[in-house]
């Protein structure tokens, strides 16, 4: 599966990652969708965690680690449930309305 035919996706390594880290849906934002996505590009990517899970910042970092070596570039980890408290609308509505679905959880 490829993101707007710009980066590929390994489903299978994408739903072993999401099964670790009880992500129930994973998208992508930003430039990977767009036409400014470039090779030196990072990849934005919204996740929604289970509801009773709740991870450390050294967890956090994990996760970016662990999705920069599945997609072979650098990454941006949002928590969806933030975004949705955010103050601020503008980037808010951005994010949720450009969001791109690449995995939800089956269970």
């Amino acid at each position: 599966m490829t993101a707007a035919g710009k980066i590929e996706i390994p489903e299978q390594q994408i739903a072993a990652f999401c099964r670790k880290w009880k992500i129930t849906e994973l998208a992508l934002f930003g430039s990977v969708l767009g036409e400014d996505f470039r090779p030196e590009s990072d990849v934005d990517v919204l996740v929604r965690f289970a509801p009773d899970h709740c991870w450390s910042l050294f967890d956090h970092v994990e996760m970016q680690e662990e999705l920069k070596e599945i997609f072979g570039r650098d990454v941006d980890l949002v928590n969806r449930q933030a975004i949705e408290r955010s103050h601020n609308p503008i980037r808010r509505k951005a994010i949720l309305e450009s969001a791109e679905v690449v995995h939800v959880f089956e269970g």
